[in-house]
């Protein structure tokens, strides 16, 4: 693309109302995540209740701060709400970035690809005018209400997504995906009790279509959205898919938050439409926002380096799922770049690891109960997981140490199995892990993958 072609393209402008519509239904959706976390119980189940968290290499000092962690949800929720309303939205979404990002990195464990999504999301509508129109500020201040706003704001939000789709069906071209279509085959047998759709679960071509199906619905899909014939039709697999996989599988608020996002893909017709009937509703004079303004960045600096931020943003978006390129090994095994990269529903891992502990000066050894030290669900997450078995090594060593050995050695004797083959040995059993420091380093101390995974 020519300099001038970019630079065109940088200063058009478009309706503001998709930006409006988006802020707000992302406000919603984020508050209400908060309020169903809360009422759960799962702020205390998983934050405050556990002795031990696994953290994130380079974030080992983010923890949770006992019953001071209800104030961090708070805080979350209390911003997420003003983000639906638009009041005093560029400290909110701060705020919101900020808390959220503490909340997902507090504990490893909790991981979820719609979890690291919301985070970059928030972190990117920091740098969008989305209080411009329609929002509390801009009712507040004439100078900031402005009814056009820059096109690469809303642009950015789409491009977002269709990089979450497109990584996520470039991920599922794998051989135990397409070809054994694992890990479904394991998975939706086990919802035979899901009314009208049980019986249908329990057959093989059942699952070899959701496997092929997704595929082609994560590759094809950002292109149907942007494509105004196919754009109704798309919305409408988007809703089904999403619909469906809410019924089928555990998995929180990310169905809800995507099919609320693909709205961004409609002309501003729809959105102004929205905005209208919302006004009704609340007894609001929509008129007022719409004064045929065009959004201005405060100063010329900060409109380039909101351009820069957002330019950056996007080519690590872009390289840092195709990290795992860097390291040999099977990626579903060694899991040296499957995090942050898009890799949703592909794995199923199922481990078994016993703690040895070795008091060098004496030659006594003993094994380590691990409900003593994590909850069920640690234990789990940790038995699979090549990170979480060292770190909790680590956890070991320190804790032996203050028991009184000097210089504890820590082995695990580890089996796993991947995607219903039979179990394996994991970790090799003779090296100490209280010598190994958590780093990027390729993770050597790993015995290799007795298979192959053909594919990205």
């Amino acid at each position: 693309m020519k300099t001038s072609s970019i630079r065109t393209y940088l200063s058009g402008t478009r309706n503001a109302a998709p930006l409006a519509v988006f802020r707000a239904l992302f406000g919603i959706l984020m508050l209400w995540s908060i309020i169903r976390f809360a009422a759960n119980g799962w702020i205390s189940k998983l934050y405050i209740e556990p002795d031990f968290h696994f953290s994130y290499l380079g974030f080992e000092w983010v923890q949770p701060l006992g019953e001071w962690t209800y104030l961090i949800f708070i805080i979350c929720g209390l911003s997420s709400m003003f983000i639906t309303i638009g009041f005093k939205y560029r400290i909110s979404i701060i705020t919101f970035f900020l808390s959220f990002t503490y909340i997902e990195l507090m504990d490893k464990t909790t991981y979820l690809n719609h979890y690291y999504f919301i985070s970059i999301l928030s972190f990117l509508m920091i740098f969008l005018p989305a209080h411009a129109y329609y929002s509390f500020d801009s009712w507040k201040d004439e100078n900031l209400r402005s009814q056009e706003v820059p096109s690469w704001t809303i642009d950015s939000i789409k491009l977002l997504l269709g990089i979450v789709y497109f990584y996520a069906g470039l991920a599922k071209l794998n051989s135990d995906w397409l070809l054994e279509a694992m890990p479904l085959q394991i998975w939706l047998p086990a919802k035979y009790s899901i009314p009208l759709l049980g019986d249908l679960l329990q057959q093989t071509w059942t699952h070899y279509a959701f496997v092929w199906g997704g595929a082609i619905y994560d590759l094809t899909i950002p292109f149907l959205l942007l494509y105004k014939r196919t754009r109704i039709l798309a919305f409408g697999m988007v809703v089904i898919f999403h619909v469906l996989t809410r019924v089928l599988f555990p998995i929180g608020m990310f169905p809800y938050i995507m099919i609320a996002s693909a709205l961004i893909f409609f002309d501003a017709g729809l959105h102004n439409k929205i905005l209208t009937k919302i006004s009704e509703w609340l007894k609001i004079t929509k008129s007022i926002f719409d004064n045929g303004k065009r959004y201005q960045f405060s100063k010329a600096w900060a409109r380039k380096t909101s351009i820069g931020i957002v330019t950056i943003f996007f080519v690590l978006q872009l390289l840092i799922p195709f990290r795992y390129l860097l390291y040999p090994g099977e990626l579903f095994w060694t899991e040296e770049g499957y995090r942050f990269s898009w890799r949703v529903m592909l794995m199923e891992k199922a481990g078994y690891a016993n703690f040895k502990v070795v008091d060098p000066e004496n030659g006594q050894r003993f094994y380590v109960d691990n409900t003593e030290f994590l909850t069920r669900f640690q234990e789990k997450q940790m038995s699979a997981q090549p990170d979480f078995i060292l770190e909790y090594a680590h956890f070991l060593e320190d804790h032996y140490q203050e028991e009184g050995i000097e210089d504890p050695e820590i082995y695990v004797e580890s089996y796993v199995a991947l995607n219903g083959r039979i179990s394996q040995p994991f970790v090799d059993p003779e090296v100490d892990l209280t010598e190994i420091k958590p780093s990027l380093k390729h993770r050597n101390w790993l015995l290799p993958f007795n298979d192959e995974i053909k594919g990205l």
